[in-house]
């Protein structure tokens, strides 16, 4: 499910930017990007179904609530960045800007990046401890527990990288 639902999202994002600039159906572009956040809480919805039924809460169910974190969490962007490529592509809008590789803009750009890294961990974890929660039999959700601490490792290790460029700006050769 929580490949389908993957699938389903960048479907929805293909489509509505097809709609948009290639058929010229603005709305319905809109309609279909809009779609996306539903589909992240179908994986919701269908994550909580399983586990009501007796399912024991593995990894597979955790990836769901990073999924979700995730979704959340640099949604926004990917579907910004997409648009962009596809504007210049298929509708004659500008080209994109490149991301600076040197220098203060871009420790912010890694500074910002990991902002988003923590808003995805924040509501992730929120999602992994309310299925902890919901289960509530310490045996049963022993792998939620784990990935909450991968995770956790993860955004640390993240942060050291992000804003060891804040210290130490990349330069020009």
């Amino acid at each position: 499910m929580i490949i389908g639902c993957e699938i389903a999202f960048w479907v929805f994002v293909l489509a509505g930017l097809v709609c948009r600039y290639i058929l010229r159906l603005k709305t319905v572009g809109a309609a279909l990007l809009l779609c996306t956040p539903i589909i992240d809480l179908i994986l919701l919805v269908v994550t909580v179904i399983d586990l009501r039924n007796g399912a024991d809460a593995s990894i597979t169910h955790g990836l769901a609530a990073v999924y979700i974190g995730a979704s959340i969490g640099y949604g926004h962007s990917m579907i910004k960045w997409a648009d962009v490529r596809f504007a210049n592509r298929f509708a004659g809008g500008p080209p994109p800007q490149k991301k600076a590789k040197y220098g203060r803009e871009h420790a912010r750009n890694e500074r910002l990046g990991w902002l988003r890294h923590l808003l995805s961990w924040a509501i992730g974890c929120a999602i992994l401890y309310g299925m902890i929660w919901f289960v509530d039999e310490d045996g049963r959700t022993e792998g939620l527990l784990q990935l909450t601490r991968i995770w956790s490792m993860l955004l640390g290790l993240d942060f050291l990288y992000s804003f060891s460029f804040t210290l130490w700006p990349r330069r020009q050769k």
